[in-house]
């Protein structure tokens, strides 16, 4: 005989400005009532909390909360990770492009939260590299770097940041004069900002000061961005971008996480027309990329060897996607470092979109 369904209990309240939506000991709530849906589970139960007197449900701990296709959440993730462009998801799906972009947000939300929660406790005890990986948001006329900090033997993902570039290399007349009309109409990139993302990857990698022994290339902006940080003792070795990026390349722990990236994200691809028009978009995908590459992907597709975080000790074995989505994780709950936290309200600017979309949902914390 099948054993009767354990029935839910609410671990605490879900509303960010109750008392006890961080700390439950001694929270009183009472079942209020169900409502009936399509989709499986039919009956909802619904609850209310003792203290603030508001409701909530079974879904609102859910990652499926208030989604109309919520079997698609996996296969959006997987999607994702397999190179295919939003339109290419919603024709599978048969659903509409915007649906899938919405999840994609959701998808990127949580796996900043799902980074934070589960990042490595202590100092770091491997070398760091970190470059940056180049792409671009709207047009071609606005280059970025996702700034990536990756762990020398383990391969762990540590950290990330953006930088908003000003087009360089050769162009014609026309496109500098392309160029000219668009930095006098939306505003031209600020010359240090690489400097400035590079300030703000390291403590995001390693959070409290320690002693960092960093490898990069010979970027001008890294020891300049160095030189920012308090408290820190760097030890800097540069490597030429030039070198052959092979295994016995310094920096091919971060070469191979740029590789990852430009082969399984179509927005990065060369020539494509599924290029990201936010940068906002760039920064959710790449910490979905993220969880995959630390907590799922084995360390060589060849020889495995575990997942980063499981040479780091971390984690027992390779992370399922159900599993990462198990759960819904609250901010409230989970404080983001203050980078990551602009990532996750969408507060990343694209210059020829003066009025993008934040996400500033009060129920939807």
């Amino acid at each position: 005989m099948s054993a009767e369904p354990v029935p839910f209990v609410p671990p605490f309240c879900p509303r960010s400005d109750c008392r006890y939506h961080r700390c439950p000991e001694g929270w009183r709530w009472v079942r209020y009532g169900c409502y009936r849906r399509q989709l499986s589970p039919k009956v909802i139960q619904r609850f209310r909390c003792g203290h603030c007197r508001r409701t909530f449900s079974t879904q609102t701990f859910s990652t499926t909360y208030w989604l109309r296709r919520p079997d698609l959440l996996p296969a959006v993730f997987q999607r994702l990770l397999a190179c295919s462009g939003y339109r290419q998801i919603a024709r599978e799906a048969r659903c509409h492009p915007t649906t899938v972009m919405g999840m994609a947000a959701r998808l990127g939300r949580h796996a900043l939260l799902y980074l934070e929660r589960h990042r490595p406790p202590g100092r770091v005890c491997e070398p760091l590299v970190i470059d940056g990986f180049e792409s671009f948001e709207f047009s071609q006329y606005h280059p970025l770097h996702v700034n990536l900090a990756v762990g020398a033997e383990s391969h762990y993902v540590y950290a990330f940041t953006e930088s908003e570039l000003r087009r360089k290399g050769r162009m014609t007349e026309h496109q500098r004069r392309r160029r000219a009309w668009l930095e006098a109409h939306f505003g031209r990139a600020d010359p240090k900002t690489i400097e400035r993302g590079i300030a703000a990857l390291v403590p995001l990698a390693a959070p409290r000061p320690q002693p960092l022994y960093i490898r990069s290339d010979e970027h001008d902006a890294y020891p300049r961005a160095f030189r920012r940080l308090k408290g820190y003792a760097i030890t800097h070795e540069r490597t030429s971008s030039r070198r052959a990026r092979t295994p016995g390349n310094p920096l091919f722990p971060v070469n191979l996480l740029d590789l990852l990236l430009r082969h399984n994200s179509a927005n990065h691809k060369r020539e494509t027309i599924a290029f990201s028009k936010r940068r906002q978009s760039v920064m959710e995908r790449v910490a979905i990329l993220v969880v995959w590459r630390n907590y799922m992907k084995p360390f060589s597709e060849r020889h495995g060897g575990g997942t980063p975080a499981m040479r780091l000790g971390i984690a027992e074995g390779p992370v399922g996607i159900r599993q990462v989505l198990s759960q819904r994780l609250f901010p409230g709950r989970i404080t983001l470092p203050a980078e990551w936290a602009r990532y996750y309200r969408r507060e990343v600017p694209t210059r020829p979109i003066p009025n993008a979309r934040v996400h500033q949902l009060k129920l939807a914390v």
